[in-house]
């Protein structure tokens, strides 16, 4: 299969990239490299594969004729692009916007133009329903829980876009939802959880879970944002990348759908109450953080993805547990502090 993979270079689309050119297909990886990260993600393709295992496009998904030459032949297109940072929404919406509302556009509609009608499979988050204000959370010692949500949250739950992010990602996942209904376009929204893994190039505004691991590691200063006690479902990097497998594969059942996609209710943690503790058993030493700080815009005290839709369409469930995957992860940014310095 012909398959082209925007962001390809980024943390998400480099793990993808691996698995679907070690499964034998023609991989075109589409990135500007502006994210922290990505040259040396681009490195890692190379040394594991060579200059020919794959082609890598250098652009911009706001550049339409440079996408719409790039999906042309192309016969799955994995939507991963994007500006990813609830804060950088905030300082610089409009950038926000073409990125991800224009960019995905621009990506829909060199699909829509392709010579083949290829599976389309876009990488939504979980912020396209909102602070969940009307789903008040109750707190424990260690963690918030949503009394009205013991299976984690459905794709039945309404959209409440809160953030620019929010609702350039928002704008963006009902475009490829409707896309699929209006052209027939195979397109399937993933609305993804808190999804973490080897080569995240975590930093303070994004990618949590990689940035504290890489900031014990390597003696960086930890600021909590609110009280510690928000909790995420956590999905590993290799489980999403066999969900877009899954999803492909089953492309005549999940096209135009949409899924909720996390680690669901078995693999959740608290940003620091619970996650600190382990932190500090991985590091061998008590990790402490260095400052304590307002909550952010929009910040969900909980979220936890009910992905029994996606279990019971095309038999996708996380296998990586919590535990497992973190020290997976720790284990990796200790053997490569050299991406960090």
């Amino acid at each position: 299969m012909r398959i082209l993979i925007t962001g390809g270079a980024g943390f998400i689309g480099c793990n993808l990239a691996d698995a679907c050119i070690r499964a034998g297909h023609q991989v075109t990886l589409f990135d500007n490299l502006s994210r922290r990260g990505s040259e040396a993600n681009l490195t890692w393709l190379r040394a594991s594969f060579g200059e020919r295992g794959f082609r890598f496009v250098q652009g911009d998904i706001r550049d339409y004729p440079a996408i719409l030459q790039a999906a042309g032949r192309q016969e799955a297109i994995y939507h991963l692009a994007a500006q990813t940072a609830v804060t950088t929404s905030v300082t610089d919406p409009r950038s926000d916007f073409e990125i991800n509302a224009l960019g995905t556009f621009n990506v829909l509609e060199a699909a829509r133009n392709a010579r083949h009608n290829p599976v389309f499979i876009y990488s939504s988050t979980n912020k396209v329903y909102g602070g969940m204000e009307d789903a008040p959370a109750t707190e424990l010692e260690t963690r918030y829980v949503l009394p009205d949500y013991p299976g984690g949250v459905s794709e039945a739950r309404p959209l409440d876009f809160h953030s620019p992010y929010g609702a350039s990602k928002g704008a963006a996942d009902q475009y490829v939802h409707d896309y699929a209904r209006i052209y027939g376009l195979r397109s399937v929204v993933f609305r993804q959880s808190c999804i973490y893994g080897q080569r995240q190039m975590g930093v303070e505004d994004q990618g949590w879970v990689a940035w504290f691991v890489i900031a014990a590691v390597t003696g960086k200063p930890i600021t909590i944002f609110g009280n510690g006690k928000q909790v995420r479902d956590l999905l590993h990097v290799d489980d999403l990348v066999r969900a877009f497998q899954a999803a492909t594969a089953q492309i005549d059942v999940t096209a135009g759908q949409v899924y909720n996609l996390g680690g669901g209710p078995a693999n959740t943690l608290s940003i620091w109450t619970e996650f600190g503790p382990l932190l500090s058993e991985l590091a061998g030493r008590q990790i402490t953080p260095a400052a304590w700080t307002d909550w952010r815009p929009g910040d969900q005290p909980v979220f936890v993805a009910d992905v029994s839709k996606a279990q019971r369409e095309f038999g996708w469930a996380p296998q990586v547990g919590v535990r497992e995957g973190i020290s997976r992860l720790f284990e990796w940014v200790r053997n490569n502090q050299g991406l960090f310095a």
